[in-house]
């Protein structure tokens, strides 16, 4: 507890996220959310742990949410676009360039794993890894917070359910992930039973993406990460 008042400098990452946050209030955007079944997903990390020490990387969920996000994104190209700064054109980015919110001793940073649409779950595990551990000591390079084309917040690390992400303009979308809750759920016969849940957040620029447009892609990452044969069949 704080006896007398302190006064704590804005650093340069803090400064960049004001001015971003300050941008992003100008954006009229809307928010969706649904629930994904996260059992067959846990089956397929345990599978891909005992590879770890093979590809010396460790695999966490986060590179199989990127990667079914990513492929979505090939269905749904307007949603891993940005705004020119005119705010006259819409350009829709080929590579996939997806941020990723991390919480670092100095605040909230969002580098990016760029070409994630080339790059296999131990590729993109490796780039998070190499992020999150520059970003746990404060050295992020510059190329990491350029260029990025969709965000992701896992807010269920530090145990949140639910969050209403704030866009990172000039992107036009960001997702929040939850963290897993065992609930009660119905199977396909009617009987209760106990599923792995995870809450997925959306949040969009209504000024060019729509309510359907969202509702679509965040089926079709629903349908990669509760059946992960549907991600297998789609990559290339």
């Amino acid at each position: 507890m704080l006896k007398e008042d302190k006064m704590i400098p804005i650093s340069s990452y803090a400064r960049t996220m004001v001015t971003s946050m300050t941008e992003s209030l100008k954006i009229p955007r809307f928010g969706f959310c649904d629930e994904v079944n996260f059992d067959r997903i846990m089956t397929m990390r345990v599978e891909l742990k005992k590879f770890e020490v093979t590809h010396s990387v460790r695999m966490s969920f986060m590179p199989i949410i990127i990667k079914a996000v990513s492929l979505a994104l090939k269905k749904f190209p307007k949603l891993n676009a940005v705004m020119d700064k005119n705010v006259e054109n819409v350009i829709c980015k080929a590579s996939h360039n997806i941020s990723i919110a991390m919480d670092t001793p100095e605040g909230l940073v969002v580098p990016n794993i760029k070409h994630c649409e080339q790059l296999t779950l131990w590729e993109i595990a490796a780039e998070l890894n190499r992020l999150q551990e520059a970003g746990s000591k404060m050295q992020i390079d510059p190329e990491d917070l350029k260029d990025g084309t969709f965000t992701l917040s896992n807010v269920g690390m530090i145990g949140g359910t639910y969050l209403v992400p704030v866009i990172m303009p000039p992107q036009l979308a960001i997702g929040a992930i939850g963290q897993i809750s065992k609930l009660p759920r119905f199977d396909r016969q009617g009987n209760v039973c106990a599923a792995s849940v995870v809450k997925f957040s959306w949040a969009a620029d209504h000024r060019v993406i729509d309510g359907a447009t969202v509702a679509r892609f965040s089926n079709q990452v629903k349908r990669y990460l509760e059946n992960p044969s549907n991600m297998i069949a789609d990559l290339r």
